[in-house]
C-alpha cells in the first residue's frame, strides 16, 4: 500500500497565482498532447521493437571521460547528483592514470565553438564500438568506423587501465540501477511517444529484417558452377539508452547495421526530443530499403534537382536514397507536430464553443482559431524550410504526400510506392523561395511571444494573461471543486475534470500537478499492486511534466512541490537514488512561500536512516 497520502497543499499554492499561466515546452514542441495526460494503457514497447536498457560500456567510457576532466555542467549550474557521486568514488584514482587521461582527452579535444556535447559524442561512439568490458577489444582501424572515432581510438588501452584501477567493476550494479530507475522514468512518456507517431502513420515497424547472402551449394559435383542463395533474418531493434554524464539536453542518436541506439541525458521528455526523430528513422528506414526500386525510378529527377541545388552553393548528399530518407524524416515529424497542435486547437475551440452564449462570441471564437491554424502552418513552413536547407530537399515534396496521405487513414507502407511519383526538380529548387512570406511571419512570431509554442495553439493567452479576469476567478473555483471531490476520495471524477480543464487550459502546470496529485493519492486508496504501481507512475509522468510546463520565476512553490511529492513516490517505489534527487531538486529552490522545503529535508534525513 502507499501509506503516506500526499497533502492537498494545491489551492494554497495557486493562491499566491493570479493569473491562468500557460508555459511554453523547453523545445520546439507542441504542448503536452491530450495523450500524454491520460492514464497509460498496456502498451508494450518490445512488440514494436523499442527498448529501454543502460549500457555498461557507455557508464564506464563516460566515467573515465568524467575523471579525464569533461565537464558538461553549464556556467552557473551545479552539477548532476549522479556526477556527484562519480566524483566522490573517483577521488581515489590513480593520480598518473587521472594525469594520463586528461592528457589524452586534451590533446583529442575538438576546437572552439565545439560543445561539450561534441566533446562527447565521438566517445559516445566508441563505446558502441568497442567489446565489453573487461576487455574492451578495439575494432581493426578502419575508415568504416563511425565518424570521429578513429580520433580517440587510442582511449581504449586506457580505458582498460581505469577499469582495472578505479574499482568501477565493484560499483557498477549500483550504477546500473540508477541508470534502469531513468530508463523506467522513460517508459511512460517513451511508450506514449511510440505509440502516438504509430497512430499518425497508421502503421507498425518492421521489426525483422531479411539479408539474402550466398551459401555453399549443396552439389558435391567438381566444377559445379551452381550458386546458391539463402536468406538470413535479423531482428531490428530501437534502443533508449540513459546516460546519466551526458551533455544536458544532448541526444546522441547512432545506427549500427539493424540496431538503432538514442543515447539521451537526464531529464529527456521522448514526445519533446530528437529521440522522436530517431524512432521516426527507424520506423521509415526499412521502408526506404524495401521500396528502393520504387525510389531508384525517380533516380534522375532527384539527381537534376541534387545537381541544381549544390551550383546554388548548398551541401547535399549525392546520394538520392539518403536524400529520401532524410526528406521523409523532416516531413513526418513536421505534419505529425503540426497535426498534434491542430488537434489542440480544434479541441481548445469546441470547449470555448459550447459555453459561447452570442453569436459574437461564436464568431470571434472561430477567428482565433483560424489565426491559430495559419500560425501553425506557418510554423511547419518554416521547420521545413530549415531542414531543406540542411540538405533534406524533397521535405516540402513529401510534406505535400504526407497531407494527402494523413486523411487517407492509410497505413503508410502500403501507401509508400506511390509517395515518390512526380518529382519536379525545377519545382524542387523554387520552394524556398516560394515560402518566404510563411517563414518570415513565423520567424517574427517566434521573437514576438516569449511562449510562442503555446501562443501557436492558443493566440488569446497572452492577452487573458496579461490582466487578472473573471476566468482566472473561474479557474480557481474549478480547483476548489477538484479539491472537494479529492476529499471525499472520487479519484475517478477529479481525474476526468482535471482532463476536461486541461482542455481549455492547454499545457497549465498547475494542471498537470494536480493530475499527479490525484494520481497519487488514488495510488494510496488502491489495494491491487499492479493498480497502485500503474497509478504511481501516472502520477511520477503528470508530475514531471507539470516541471517541465513550469516557469521557475513564477511557478517556485509549485516546482517545490512537485519535486518533494516525486522524490516521496520514487522512496515508496525503493528508487533512492531517484528520490534523493528529486528531494535535492526541492531543497535547492529553497524556502519559498507554500513550498515544500522542510519537509523535502525531513524526507531526505529519513531516507539517509539505515
Amino acid at each position: 500500500m502507499f501509506r503516506k497520502a500526499l497533502p492537498l497543499i494545491f489551492l494554497a499554492v495557486f493562491a499566491s497565482l493570479t493569473t491562468a499561466q500557460t508555459t511554453a515546452p523547453k523545445t520546439n514542441s507542441p504542448a503536452p498532447t491530450a495523450a500524454q495526460a491520460r492514464p497509460a494503457t498496456p502498451f508494450e514497447l518490445s512488440e514494436y521493437g523499442v527498448a529501454l536498457q543502460p549500457d555498461a560500456r557507455l557508464i564506464i567510457v563516460m566515467a573515465a571521460l568524467e575523471a579525464a576532466g569533461f565537464d558538461p555542467t553549464p556556467p552557473g549550474k551545479e552539477p548532476s547528483p549522479f556526477r556527484m557521486l562519480v566524483r566522490k568514488d573517483q577521488m581515489n584514482l590513480d593520480s598518473a592514470l587521472r594525469e594520463r587521461l586528461k592528457n589524452f582527452y586534451e590533446r583529442y579535444k575538438l576546437p572552439a565553438p565545439a560543445t561539450a556535447a561534441d566533446q562527447a559524442t565521438r566517445y559516445v561512439s566508441l563505446a558502441y564500438a568497442l567489446g565489453p568490458q573487461p576487455a574492451f577489444e578495439a575494432p581493426d582501424r578502419s575508415e568504416d568506423l563511425p565518424g570521429g572515432v578513429l580520433d580517440v581510438l587510442d582511449f581504449a588501452p586506457l580505458l582498460r587501465e581505469f577499469y582495472r584501477k578505479s574499482g568501477i567493476d565493484e560499483r557498477l550494479v549500483s550504477y546500473l540501477r540508477a541508470y534502469q530507475a531513468e530508463g523506467d522514468r522513460l517508459r511512460p512518456a517513451a511508450a506514449e511517444m511510440v505509440r502516438s507517431i504509430l497512430s499518425y502513420l497508421h502503421t507498425r515497424p518492421i521489426i525483422v529484417s531479411t539479408e539474402r547472402v550466398r551459401v555453399k551449394s549443396p552439389d558435391k559435383k567438381k566444377n559445379s558452377s551452381t550458386i546458391v542463395y539463402s536468406t538470413r533474418e535479423h531482428e531490428r531493434k530501437f534502443y533508449i539508452v540513459p546516460d546519466l554524464l551526458a551533455a544536458p539536453g544532448a541526444i546522441n542518436f547512432r545506427v549500427i547495421a539493424d540496431d538503432y541506439y538514442a543515447v539521451v541525458p537526464e531529464g529527456t521528455e521522448p514526445a519533446l526530443s530528437e529521440l522522436r526523430r530517431g524512432f521516426l528513422q527507424f520506423v521509415i528506414d526499412p521502408l526506404v530499403l524495401k521500396f528502393n526500386k520504387e525510389i531508384a525510378q525517380q533516380r534522375e529527377p532527384i539527381k537534376q534537382l541534387i545537381d541544381a541545388r549544390t551550383k546554388a552553393g548548398a551541401t547535399v548528399s549525392p546520394d538520392a536514397f539518403v536524400i529520401v530518407g532524410r526528406s521523409l524524416v523532416a516531413a513526418a515529424d513536421a505534419r505529425y507536430e503540426e497535426a498534434n497542435r491542430l488537434a489542440w486547437v480544434m479541441e481548445i475551440q469546441r470547449a470555448r464553443l459550447q459555453k459561447a452564449n452570442t453569436d459574437g462570441e461564436r464568431k470571434s471564437i472561430a477567428a482565433e482559431a483560424e489565426s491559430a491554424r495559419a500560425a501553425i502552418s506557418d510554423e511547419a513552413v518554416a521547420r521545413l524550410a530549415e531542414e531543406y536547407e540542411n540538405g533534406a530537399v524533397l521535405d516540402f515534396f513529401y510534406a505535400d504526400q504526407l497531407r494527402d496521405f494523413q486523411s487517407s487513414g492509410f497505413d503508410i507502407a502500403n501507401f509508400f510506392a506511390e509517395l515518390h511519383t512526380g518529382v519536379d526538380p525545377a519545382r524542387e529548387s523554387k520552394r524556398l523561395t516560394d515560402v518566404n512570406a510563411s517563414r518570415d511571419r513565423a520567424l517574427s512570431a517566434r521573437k514576438a511571444h516569449p511562449r510562442y509554442y503555446s501562443w501557436l495553439i492558443d493566440p488569446s493567452g497572452e492577452t487573458r494573461e496579461a490582466a487578472t479576469d473573471p476566468r482566472n476567478a473561474a479557474f480557481v473555483k474549478n480547483l476548489a471543486e477538484v479539491e472537494t471531490l479529492l476529499q471525499t476520495r472520487n479519484y475517478e471524477a477529479a481525474e476526468s475534470r482535471l482532463k476536461s480543464l486541461l482542455q481549455e487550459y492547454p499545457g497549465d502546470a498547475r494542471l498537470l500537478f494536480t493530475l499527479g496529485q490525484t494520481a497519487s493519492l488514488w495510488a494510496r486508496d488502491t489495494t491491487d499492486d499492479d493498480q497502485q504501481a500503474q497509478r504511481l507512475h501516472r502520477a511520477l509522468a503528470n508530475y514531471r511534466l507539470a516541471v517541465a510546463a513550469a516557469s521557475p520565476e513564477n511557478d517556485q512553490a509549485l516546482l517545490s512541490h512537485a519535486h518533494e511529492s516525486m522524490a516521496r513516490i520514487l522512496a515508496f517505489l525503493d528508487q533512492k537514488d531517484e528520490a534523493v534527487k528529486e528531494f535535492d531538486a526541492a531543497i535547492k529552490i529553497g524556502r519559498v512561500t507554500g513550498g515544500a522545503y522542510d519537509d523535502a529535508l525531513a524526507g531526505k534525513r529519513k531516507l539517509s536512516q539505515p
